[in-house]
C-alpha cells in the first residue's frame, strides 16, 4: 500500500471520525462555559461518562465475541441494593466494594450459565435477567432509599487521585489499557475476534468458545458491580431505580465506538472515544438546560445511524460488484 493510501485509510477510519467529533464537542462545550480554562469544571464533566465506560469496555469484548448483555443496568441496581443493605448492617468501605463487585460477578455468572450451559440466546437470556435483577431491587427496597454509607465510601465516586483527576477517571484509564492490551495484543483477544467472526470455525480450531463466553459474561457483571460502587458512592444513596435506562446508553457507546453488533469487529480505542464523546454531548446539553429526554432522542438517532451505515455500505458495495 502506498504512503498516500495509508494516510487515506487512517483518515477514513471510524476512530478518526470520532476524534474529530470529540474535538468539536470540546469546543462547543467550552463556548458554553463561563470559564473554559477551569480544569475543575472539565473534571466534573468526566463523571458523565466514566461509570458507563467502565461497563462498556468488557461489553465491547462480549459483543465482538458475538454475544450481548442488556442486563447491565439491572446488575448495577442489584449490586447497589446489596451494598446499601450491607452498609445498613455496619459493613465498612472495603467490604462494601467487595460486595458490589461480587454481586455483579455473581449476576454475570448467571448470565454466562444461561448462555453456555442452558444454550439460551444471549439477547433472550439477558432481557430476562434485566427484568429479574431490577425486579429484585424493587422487591427488596420498594420505595425506600438507603443512605447509611460510611464517609470513607465517598472516595470511589467523589474522590480525586491527584489534582483535578478523579479516582473514577484513573480507574477507567487503567481498565482501558488492560482491555486494549487483552483484545489487541494477546491470544485471548485473537480468539475473541475469531469467535465473533465464526464461532463454529473457532470451536473447530480448538478455541474453548463456551469457556470464553462465560468468562466474558462474568467480566461484564464484575465491571457492572464496579460501576455500581462508583455510582452509589457518587450519589451517596441507593434506590431501586438507580442507573435506569443505562442499558441503551452503554450499548450505544459500544456501537458508536465502531464495534459491529454482529461481532468480529471493533477496537477499544473507538469505544473509549465514543464514551467521552457521548459524555461531553450530555454535558453540553446539561449546560443548555436541555431536558433529559432530548438526550434519549440523540442516543437513539445515533444508534440507528451507526447500525444502518455499515449495512447500507455493504449493500452499495455488493451492487457495485454485481454491476462490474
Amino acid at each position: 500500500m502506498s504512503p498516500f493510501a495509508t494516510r487515506l485509510s487512517t483518515l477514513t477510519r471510524w476512530e478518526t471520525a470520532l476524534a474529530v467529533a470529540l474535538i468539536v464537542a470540546v469546543f462547543f462545550d467550552a463556548s458554553l462555559l463561563p470559564s473554559p480554562a477551569d480544569v475543575w469544571t472539565w473534571s466534573d464533566a468526566t463523571f458523565y461518562f466514566t461509570e458507563r465506560a467502565v461497563v462498556a469496555l468488557p461489553l465491547a469484548l462480549l459483543i465482538i465475541a458475538g454475544e450481548n448483555d442488556v442486563s447491565v443496568a439491572g446488575i448495577i441496581a442489584l449490586a447497589s441494593v446489596a451494598m446499601g443493605l450491607a452498609a445498613a448492617h455496619g459493613v465498612d468501605t472495603p467490604g462494601l466494594a467487595a460486595i458490589g463487585i461480587g454481586t455483579g460477578l455473581g449476576a454475570g455468572a448467571v448470565n454466562g450459565a444461561l448462555v453456555t450451559l442452558c444454550r439460551v440466546p444471549s439477547i433472550v437470556a439477558t432481557i430476562g435477567t434485566m427484568t429479574l435483577f431490577r425486579g429484585c431491587a424493587y422487591a427488596i427496597l420498594g420505595e425506600r432509599v438507603l443512605k447509611d454509607y460510611p464517609a470513607s465510601f465517598a472516595v470511589f465516586g467523589q474522590g480525586y487521585a491527584f489534582g483535578p483527576v478523579s479516582v473514577e477517571l484513573c480507574v477507567l484509564a487503567v481498565l482501558s489499557i488492560i482491555a486494549a492490551v487483552t483484545l489487541h495484543y494477546t491470544r485471548p483477544g485473537y480468539f475473541i475476534y475469531a469467535m465473533g467472526a465464526n464461532a463454529v470455525a473457532a470451536r473447530c480450531s480448538g478455541v474453548r468458545v463456551a469457556r470464553y463466553r462465560f468468562a466474558l459474561f462474568c467480566a461484564v457483571g464484575a465491571m457492572s458491580g464496579l460501576a455500581a460502587v462508583m455510582l452509589t458512592s457518587r450519589l451517596g444513596s441507593t434506590r431501586p431505580s438507580i442507573a435506569q435506562g443505562w442499558e441503551l446508553e452503554i450499548i450505544s457507546i459500544v456501537v458508536l465506538g465502531g464495534v459491529a453488533i454482529n461481532g468480529g469487529k471493533g477496537t477499544i480505542g473507538g469505544v473509549v472515544l465514543a464514551a467521552v464523546l457521548l459524555g461531553l454531548v450530555n454535558f453540553g446539553l446539561g449546560l443548555l438546560n436541555v431536558p433529559g429526554i432530548v438526550m434519549w432522542v440523540v442516543i437513539g438517532a445515533l444508534l440507528i445511524t451507526v447500525v444502518a451505515i455499515p449495512s447500507l455500505a455493504d449493500s452499495w458495495r455488493q451492487r457495485r460488484v454485481g454491476v462490474t
